[in-house]
Formats: structure tokens, C-alpha cells, sequence
């Protein structure tokens, strides 16, 4: 199961559309742009907007906290994130 996780602290759990595996355009639709991966625990993936700071996207304080437990303990994510298990992106 994956969960959309939005800047303003929303979080909606998701299937994909084809009911196994998210495809390019809806991990784009999702974030708003570009995708960027970062691979989190538990084989657990965290998509982004590649270019969200550049755009000026406002803070998500949730999926900041999971991305420095988990990759990066000096940065914070921007806009609306999806985290999903890896074998779910096609």
C-alpha cells in the first residue's frame, strides 16, 4: 500500500491505477513535476519533485522527518511526496 504524503500534512493512501505498479506519468502526476527517487528503509521508496526546491514548493514537515531518519539527516523535502514498496514503480 502507498500513501501520498502532501506539503500541507494531508496523507491519503493510494493504489496504483493498474493495481501493481505505478507508472511514470502517475508518479509525475502525484509529485507535480519530475520525479526524484530516494530509497528509504524497509525497501520503501520515497518519489519527489526533482526540481521542488527550484520551484519553490513549500515545506513537508512529515516526509522531511522520514528523508533524514532515513537518507539524509541535513536536508528537508519539498511538495507532495508518494512513499511506496520499490517493486511498486514500473
Amino acid at each position: 500500500m502507498a500513501q501520498i504524503i502532501k506539503s500541507n500534512g494531508e496523507t491519503k493512501t493510494v493504489e496504483p491505477k493498474n493495481g501493481t505498479g505505478f507508472k511514470l506519468e502517475e508518479l509525475q502526476a502525484i509529485v507535480g513535476g519530475y520525479i526524484q527517487i530516494a530509497y528509504l528503509r524497509d525497501d520503501e521508496i520515497m518519489v519527489m519533485d526533482d526540481e521542488g526546491k527550484l520551484k519553490e514548493k513549500d515545506l513537508n514537515l512529515q516526509a522531511s522527518l522520514r528523508y533524514r531518519r532515513d537518507v539524509n539527516p541535513y536536508d528537508s523535502v519539498v511538495g507532495d511526496v508518494l512513499i511506496c514498496k520499490t517493486e511498486q514503480v514500473k
